[in-house]
């Protein structure tokens, strides 16, 4: 199933491509606005299906993972060399934009004609600022968290029943069955949801293309050029880092997850590869209960593309007006963007929110978000694709540094439409007696 998932899911991509470039180069723009409604209605329905099953999906397999920790001296310890990782990886991913930009200088003598960038960007800063965003971070309704899929909400929620399911042990085995019930149900619709994705990710691209144009590739090519440079020199840096934790099998992650990773780079969206993700490290050997805890935390603080973009786009439109920054300037712009970054996935266009409002502390010009909004789209697939990659290395790097990286499963060995309690057979297993949830 998840090699011929992929390789429908590439046939959607170059077809749309093919699509959107034949609609722009031959019809009226009135005619490809008509046909647009269409593609935006199927990628909307797509985006709907996913957010429909993110919040109970996230929701059982965080509570799910942290009751199979056994106890909370475990818990613990798995959260601090989680947080550990993401931490680092935050620095790196910052640093990393931070140097790229300042050496390849893609917006210096750009050409570009900044009159036309004027107006406002549309974007609202406002959600940018820090004490507003760590605020925001804890729910005043888990309904409302699940309604809004407000990711970090949902996780912060999640560990405290999960804690709590822990804490009450034998009083709470019925919810464990009933949590570990609702995790299969779940990833049973999830590929029942993943079947529409060729279809989404065909329409998204023509959507884009026929709209933009393939040219458009080529007018920032540079910005983007030099972006996806980035994006490949961090793909390195994660892929060595990971190598050195879990050795060659790094290699094998990658296979594994090839198929999120397509997902993500097509749709743009890290909820749609989420639950293909949660499925890909399951069959590598990342244990249920360690992917369902480092998973949704590294979707709420492990961006490693959206967090190397933001200090990329923000220095680059300082470079397209001229406006030189100092070290100390662009190291205190590095430290407000790690802190302003977390808990913003939830935030639609959440990078460029973020940029927002650091730009508007720095006295860059807001006009010059609109210069990169027009190809935002280009460069959103490529950083969703890498924070899935960073997400999926944090998993299995952990996983290891508990001595729980169990060996793989064939990649197609499983369907999970015909025998998902087969697929998280050994993911969620039935508390020993002695264990929290368990029968004495």
């Amino acid at each position: 199933m998840a090699k011929k998932l992929t390789l429908y899911i590439m046939i959607g991509l170059v077809l749309g491509i093919i699509v959107g470039a034949v609609m722009h180069a031959g019809l009226s723009a009135d005619a490809i606005t008509e046909a647009n409604k269409y593609f935006k209605m199927i990628t909307d329905i797509f985006l709907r299906l996913i957010k429909m099953i993110v919040a109970p999906l996230v929701f059982a397999t965080l509570v799910a993972g942290i009751v199979h920790m056994g106890d909370t001296a475990s818990l613990g310890r798995v959260g601090a060399k989680t947080i550990t990782w993401f931490l680092g990886a935050t620095v790196v991913s910052l640093s990393l934009g931070m140097i790229l930009v300042n050496t390849l200088q893609p917006g210096v003598d750009s050409g570009l004609d900044l009159a036309k960038a004027i107006g406002s960007s549309g974007i609202d800063a406002k959600h940018a600022d820090m004490f507003q965003t760590i605020t925001e971070m804890v729910p005043k309704s888990i309904f409302e968290a699940m309604a809004n899929t407000t990711m970090l909400q949902i996780v912060i929620f999640s560990v405290f029943f999960g804690v709590a399911l822990t804490a009450v042990g034998e009083k709470g085995a019925a919810i464990v069955k009933g949590v570990d019930a609702l995790v299969e149900v779940m990833l049973v619709v999830t590929n029942y949801v993943m079947r529409v994705s060729p279809l989404a990710v065909f329409a998204a691209m023509a959507k884009a293309i026929s709209v933009n144009g393939l040219e458009i590739l080529l007018t920032f090519g540079k910005f983007i050029g030099s972006f996806y440079l980035g994006l490949g020199v961090l793909w390195l840096l994660l892929i060595f880092a990971g190598f050195l934790v879990i050795g060659p099998r790094i290699g094998q992650l990658i296979r594994y997850i090839r198929d999120p990773i397509l997902l993500a780079f097509s749709t743009a969206s890290s909820e749609a590869a989420y639950p293909r993700t949660l499925e890909a490290l399951d069959k590598f050997g990342v244990p249920n209960r360690i992917s369902s805890f480092v998973l949704p935390l590294g979707y709420s603080f492990n961006l490693d593309g959206s967090m190397m973009y933001m200090t990329f786009a923000s220095i680059f439109i300082a470079q397209l007006y001229g406006i030189e920054l100092t070290f100390a300037q662009q190291a205190t712009m590095l430290l407000t963007l790690m802190l302003t970054s977390k808990g913003m996935a939830a935030v639609p266009r959440a990078s460029l929110v973020v940029i927002a409002g650091t730009m508007a502390q720095f006295g860059l010009p807001e006009a010059g978000l609109v210069l990169i909004l027009a190809v935002d789209q280009f460069l959103d697939m490529g950083r969703t694709g890498t924070n899935v990659v960073g997400n999926a290395v944090a998993t299995a790097v952990v996983a290891k540094w508990e001595g729980q990286l169990d060996k793989p499963q064939p990649l197609d060995s499983i369907d999970t439409a015909r025998a998902p309690s087969a697929h998280l057979g050994t993911a969620h297993p039935a508390p020993r007696e002695g264990e929290p949830g368990g029968v004495s």
